[in-house]
């Protein structure tokens, strides 16, 4: 059972493809979409295993800095063993700490962890992770370049899981009505003081403060400016047939033409687009206690000290989703502050 939560947002760098698989339809690899609302999202099992991916490739990497730095730091033979087994137990450590809070991979097979901690190692993560929903999709805008568009059911949905991190939103029911939006006094997309005009379409705007509510999120600040909520249909459809698809073909080597059948459609969620997911944090899952002292500090519990691993070891930008090779699903994630909380989550 899960004891605490904690947000995280994603702020997508490049156009990111989490798919759904092959489909029917005109775009042959869509993205992955909410069956009752078709808002895109991330599954979490996707969410999941990009973020342990990217756990294990930082620990890796900061593996081979710091053997690097004893190696050239020319100490004695003496010092230069026992910096080197301190090094090993340092690893060891944050390898398994990684397979703790994750849970058990079969792809695990490092033998030194398992000489240390035994091969008992079947055991469920002690995090969890909700599906990544989206929050603010870009829409290209006639004024201010672009604007980030969202809906009073997301922003109500919003709300109501940061409640369940033991954070306030003191943010109201919306009502705004098909072919209208609402957006920030200072908005940079008004045009005219009275209208606002997204793709081809055009919305008369009415300014409230609703906007500035994300003033209490510090990262979102710089968002005030550019958001524009649209009625609950017009998000939908513009997050339905805004996204990206991008015609893709394979080239046959022998020919140096496109080979038969290669020519395919592929969805992306586009830059800029921000999405949020809960991270969920319970105590350790291991049949041996002697093994859970990775995770025990005094005046902490164990499901503390498991979602402060996580965020202090979560690395800012990650890669989620196809196509890495072609630079596809850069983001960036870190976690959601709010000023008003109600616990120290």
């Amino acid at each position: 059972m899960f004891k605490i939560a904690k947000p995280f947002y994603i702020r997508t760098i490049s156009s990111l493809h989490a798919g759904s698989g092959n489909d029917l339809g005109i775009v042959d690899l869509p993205i992955q979409r909410e069956k009752h609302t078709s808002f895109p999202k991330i599954e979490s099992s996707s969410l999941k295993g990009a973020l342990r991916e990217a756990f294990e490739t930082k620990n890796e990497l900061d593996k081979q800095k710091f053997l690097s730095k004893l190696k050239n730091s020319n100490p004695s033979l003496i010092d230069f063993g026992q910096q080197i087994d301190e090094a090993q137990k340092i690893i060891f450590n944050f390898d398994y700490a990684i397979h703790l809070a994750f849970g058990y991979d079969e792809s695990y097979t490092n033998e030194n962890i398992k000489a240390k901690f035994g091969d008992d190692t079947e055991f469920a993560g002690a995090l969890g992770f909700s599906d990544a929903r989206i929050l603010f999709f870009p829409i290209k805008s006639a004024k201010g370049v672009f604007a980030w568009v969202t809906c009073p059911m997301v922003l109500k949905r919003f709300k109501e899981e940061m409640e369940l991190c033991e954070m306030l939103i003191p943010y109201d029911n919306i009502g705004v009505n098909s072919g209208e939006c609402i957006v920030d006094k200072d908005s940079k997309v008004l045009i005219n003081e009275k209208s606002v005009v997204l793709e081809e379409y055009f919305f008369e705007a009415k300014k409230d403060d609703s906007a500035q509510k994300y003033n209490l999120i510090p990262d979102f600040r710089e968002l005030k400016d550019r958001i524009v909520i649209l009625n609950d249909d017009d998000f939908k459809d513009f997050v339905n047939l805004s996204t990206e698809v991008i015609t893709r073909t394979k080239i046959d080597n022998a020919t140096g033409t496109v080979a038969q059948g290669a020519l395919f459609n592929e969805e992306y969620l586009p830059p800029e687009t921000i999405m949020y997911y809960l991270v969920f944090a319970s105590p350790i899952f291991q049949k041996d206690d002697s093994k859970k002292g990775i995770f025990k500090m005094n005046g902490k519990s164990e499901e503390q000290l498991v979602l402060e691993f996580f965020e202090n070891n979560l690395p800012e930008v990650i890669q989620i989703g196809g196509n890495a090779t072609i630079g596809k699903g850069i983001v960036k994630t870190k976690s959601i502050i709010i000023n008003n909380s109600k616990g120290g989550n």
